[in-house]
């Protein structure tokens, strides 16, 4: 089974992104930006970082594209993408770099949703999260394509379950 860990705006949280990334064994983890610290910063040492739109001090790149386990994620922060608006943009950009997962931020609203035949994930955020009053990240975790489980988590590790969204995705 493959996994991965996603947290996205941060805002200067250090014990917290520490206490996460020790709770959970995972392939891979993700920080969609806005974490507002240094890319030498111990906290996000093993974490895939995008610059996001608060990050003054880091020099993080606006994108990356990572494999892992069979699936191409995307990441950014979304804010180059107007996100807060629509996902029309980011949906384009996902295309071009034929993504599978696409892992952004910005809003600090949690979300999932399988658009056309691609994942998008929000993690929300775990500072100052929007619509939903749980500070959230997400673990993805997946054996193959048609069985994919994006599991919302709170600071304390339990699962969310009361967000809208489904938990279980099938990609082509």
């Amino acid at each position: 089974m493959y996994s991965v860990l996603v947290v996205s705006d941060s805002h200067g949280l250090t014990k917290e992104l520490i206490e996460i990334k020790e709770r959970h064994e995972v392939t891979n983890k993700i920080h969609c930006g806005d974490s507002e610290l240094k890319e030498t910063s111990p906290q996000l040492s093993s974490f895939t970082v995008v610059q996001g739109n608060c990050d003054w001090n880091g020099n993080f790149p606006e994108e990356e594209v990572i494999e892992v386990g069979g699936l191409r994620f995307y990441v950014t922060h979304g804010h180059l993408y107007g996100v807060k608006r629509s996902l029309l943009q980011l949906q384009y950009r996902a295309q071009e770099v034929e993504a599978d997962v696409v892992c952004f931020g910005h809003s600090h609203v949690a979300y999932a949703e399988k658009i056309g035949e691609q994942l998008f994930i929000n993690p929300g955020s775990i500072r100052t999260p929007k619509k939903f009053l749980e500070r959230s990240y997400v673990v993805v975790e997946w054996t193959d394509r048609n069985d994919i489980h994006v599991n919302f988590y709170d600071l304390s590790g339990e699962v969310i379950t009361s967000f809208p969204y489904p938990n279980q995705f099938i990609l082509k």
